[in-house]
C-alpha cells in the first residue's frame, strides 16, 4: 500500500544493501568491508573528537580534512569535496550534473544504485551491455548523452579500466560530465585523478569505506575542476550543509596522513587476493582479473545459487544477483587469511562430486 507517497517513487526500486545479519557468527564476505582495523591514528582521532565538541555543529566545509586530501593527492583544497560516505556524493552528481534533457550512461552490470539514483532525480538513463567478457565497450560511451559514470574497477566484476581508455572517454563526450567511481581504485587499478587538469569534465569519486576501513563513519570525496566542486557544493548546501559529523572528519583526517598504514594494509588485501585467485582457479573456478577487494567468480560445473546457499549453510556470506548474464556467478570480498581458509574449506566440500 502507497497511499500518501509522492508519484515520483511510486514505482522506484530500492538499491538492496548487502546483508547485515545479527542472529549468529558468520564470515562476511558480502559488502567488501575491510578485514583490518582502520589506522591507528584514526581510531585515536575518534577518541578525541568524541571527548570534546559535540555539542557544537561540525565544519560545514570540512576544511582540515579537504586540505589533507589536497596535499595526498596534490590537488587544490578548492578542488576537493566531501560527503557523507560516496554515495552521497553520487547522488549529488546526478542532481548537479545530469538532467532530463538526454539519457546519463552507465554499463547494465555495475553499481545498481545508479538506476536508483536516476529514477528518483527524473534523470533518464540507458544501460550499455558489457563485453562477453565484462570489460567496458569504451566507443559506446563516447557521445550521445547527456552524462557519463561508471566505477573503475568496475562493481561487481573487479575489472579495472586503462587510464588511457579513461581519457578517451572524457575526450569523447566534451560537453557531459564523466564520473568515474573509484570506490576500489586503491587496491591495484589507477586512478583518473592523474588527468584532471586535462579534462575539466572529469570528476573522480572516492570512499573511505574500502581501503581506509571506515565504512562505518561514512566519509567520500570527490576530485575535480573547482567549477565542478562548486556545482556539488550548490547541491550539498541547498540540502544540508553539515553532511559529515566532527568524528567523521578527524577520523578521516588522520586516516589521510597515516600513509605508511594504508599502503600496508591495502598491499596485504592484494596479496590475498592472488593468493584466494590462485586457489579458487585450482578449484576449477573461473575468476575475473580484479584490482578491487573482491573477487566475481562462477564454477562451469555448478550454479551460483547452489553455492551460494551451500556456504549459507556453512555460516559464510557471499554476494549473488538474479540478473541473467551473471546469476551464476558470486562476489567474494578479500577477507582475512582465516576468512578465506574457510572460504576455501566450504567451496572444496561444496564443489567435490561424491
Amino acid at each position: 500500500m502507497k497511499e500518501f507517497w509522492s508519484s515520483r517513487i511510486r514505482a522506484l526500486e530500492p538499491y538492496t544493501p548487502g546483508e547485515q545479519p545479527r542472529d549468529r557468527k558468520w564470515i562476511k564476505l558480502n559488502t567488501n568491508e575491510n578485514p583490518y582495523p582502520p589506522s591507528p591514528r584514526a581510531l585515536e582521532a575518534v577518541r578525541a573528537a568524541a571527548e570534546a565538541g559535540l555539542r557544537l555543529y561540525p565544519d560545514p566545509e570540512a576544511s582540515a580534512l579537504r586540505e589533507a586530501l589536497a596535499e595526498f593527492h596534490g590537488r587544490k583544497p578548492e578542488e576537493v569535496f566531501v560527503g557523507n560516505g560516496s554515495d552521497e556524493i553520487l547522488a549529488f552528481c546526478f542532481q548537479a550534473f545530469f538532467g532530463p534533457e538526454q539519457p546519463v550512461v552507465f554499463p547494465d552490470i555495475t553499481y545498481s544504485f545508479y538506476p536508483v539514483y536516476a529514477g528518483l532525480f527524473g534523470v533518464p538513463f540507458r544501460q550499455i551491455p558489457l563485453n562477453e567478457d565484462f570489460t567496458l565497450p569504451v566507443e559506446r560511451f563516447l557521445g550521445d548523452n547527456g552524462g557519463v559514470v561508471f566505477p573503475n574497477p568496475n562493481a561487481p566484476t573487479g575489472i579495472a579500466l586503462p587510464l588511457a581508455e579513461v581519457e578517451r572517454i572524457a575526450s569523447g563526450n566534451p560537453r557531459a560530465v564523466v564520473v568515474i567511481d573509484e570506490a576500489y581504485v586503491d587496491f591495484g587499478a589507477e586512478s583518473a585523478a592523474a588527468c584532471l587538469d586535462r579534462h575539466p569534465n572529469l570528476l573522480v569519486a572516492r570512499t573511505f569505506s574500502k581501503s581506509r576501513a571506515l565504512a562505518g563513519l561514512r566519509v567520500g570525496y570527490a576530485l575535480g575542476s573547482a567549477n565542478l566542486i562548486a556545482a556539488l557544493n550548490c547541491v550539498k548546501n541547498s540540502f544540508n550543509s553539515y553532511t559529515l559529523d566532527r568524528v567523521a572528519l578527524a577520523a578521516a583526517e588522520a586516516s589521510v596522513r597515516d600513509r605508511a598504514y594504508f599502503e600496508e594494509r591495502r598491499r596485504e588485501v592484494m596479496a590475498t587476493r592472488t593468493r584466494t585467485a590462485a586457489r579458487l582457479e585450482a578449484l576449477g573456478f573461473e575468476v575475473c582479473p580484479s584490482c578491487a577487494n573482491f573477487l566475481f567468480v562462477r564454477h562451469p560445473d555448478y550454479g551460483g545459487k547452489a553455492l551460494y546457499e551451500g556456504l549459507r549453510e556453512r555460516g559464510i556470506l557471499v554476494r549473488r544477483w538474479d540478473q541473467r548474464r551473471v546469476q551464476d556467478h558470486l562476489r567474494i570480498t578479500v577477507g582475512s587469511e582465516a576468512d578465506m581458509d574457510a572460504l576455501m574449506d566450504a567451496l572444496s566440500a561444496l564443489t567435490t562430486r561424491r
